[in-house]
């Protein structure tokens, strides 16, 4: 079994997907002679042909906005968007068209579509380049939301996207595209939509992440006896596995990159004080990103959650 990277992970499940089922087309901004600005994509034009590996022209707007409709009449279309800080000219495609077509038409069409973007910080890249605004679109009833935290995960969690019949966001982590390297199986396999995994079994704490923050949470609670939760789908998150671990741990900690003030994690800290309260030892705490844009390359380092506020987090949580 080969020990692919996160870029070569989603292209292979790409490849198997365009082999198996011709309704699936790529498109986006140089997707197709250049392989995406991360090669994610690379070699597919070649192998399926120019009418399947499509370049399109500079807007976001207009790749979402026609892949939607190719989805409504029956291809399966993934569409790139260059980076997160660029999707948002794409947001009424999504929001107003994309995600409301199952309703709107009663049932009688489904939107097949899969958005993949880049997303957050740790590349030092220009403004706009290191988006973490996952919460936006979990906002959104009639999107799935998927946040891969290494190779393995990412291709399976990509096969499962292509089959939905409903809009997914698939959030690719830049950090980790080429940082891990996992086993990763040829053939079918699909990570469930809307399933958590338990990435580490402890005793004392749960700790909930995703994305590139899972990599960091993973060596921070090494000394602690700490169940680890993968989130994978953020929206709809998986809570009765959170929900499951906060009650025999009773302490919760929740680690992501996005700022704090209406982040994913506050939804999170909300269900477990609706439904686990009673269970509770500490207050649920956040480790995020401070309230305010990314900055440029020189202070990223400040601005992403360290370890070392992640330790401080679980000593708070275990020593209430």
């Amino acid at each position: 079994m080969a020990k692919l990277n996160m870029v070569q992970a989603i292209n292979l499940a790409l490849r198997e997907e365009m082999a198996r089922d011709d309704r699936v087309v790529v498109m986006g901004e140089d997707v197709g002679r250049d392989g995406g600005v991360f090669r994610v994509t690379e070699g597919l034009r070649e192998h399926f042909g120019a009418e399947r590996v499509i370049d399109t022209p500079l807007s976001e707007s207009g790749i979402v906005g026609a892949a939607t409709g190719m989805a409504a009449y029956g291809l399966r279309p993934v569409a790139e968007i260059q980076f997160m800080g660029f999707i948002y000219s794409a947001l009424d495609q999504l929001s107003a068209h994309g995600a409301r077509l199952r309703t709107r038409s009663r049932g009688r069409y489904t939107c097949p579509l899969v958005v993949r973007t880049p997303y957050g910080a740790g590349i030092k890249a220009p403004e706009l380049h290191e988006e973490s605004s996952e919460a936006i679109f979990c906002h959104i009833p009639g999107i799935k939301v998927v946040a891969p935290s290494g190779p393995y995960t990412a291709k399976g969690l990509m096969l499962a996207a292509l089959r939905d019949p409903d809009p997914v966001l698939y959030l690719e982590p830049t950090r980790l595209y080429r940082l891990i390297r996992e086993e990763v199986p040829e053939g079918e396999y699909l990570t469930e939509l809307g399933r958590a995994r338990l990435a580490r079994t402890g005793d004392n704490v749960t700790v909930i992440a995703w994305g590139s923050m899972l990599e960091r949470v993973l060596k921070a609670v090494e000394p602690y006896s700490a169940d680890v939760i993968d989130l994978l789908t953020l929206s709809p998150f998986d809570a009765e596995t959170v929900l499951a671990s906060v009650r025999k741990t009773g302490r919760a900690v929740i680690v992501h990159e996005a700022i704090k003030t209406c982040g994913l994690g506050a939804e999170i800290a909300a269900t477990i004080a609706e439904d686990a309260i009673l269970h509770l030892r500490a207050p649920v705490l956040r480790v995020t990103a401070p309230d305010v844009p990314v900055p440029l390359g020189k202070l990223i380092d400040h601005y992403l959650p360290t370890a070392e506020q992640i330790r401080a987090a679980l000593d708070e949580v275990l020593q209430y």
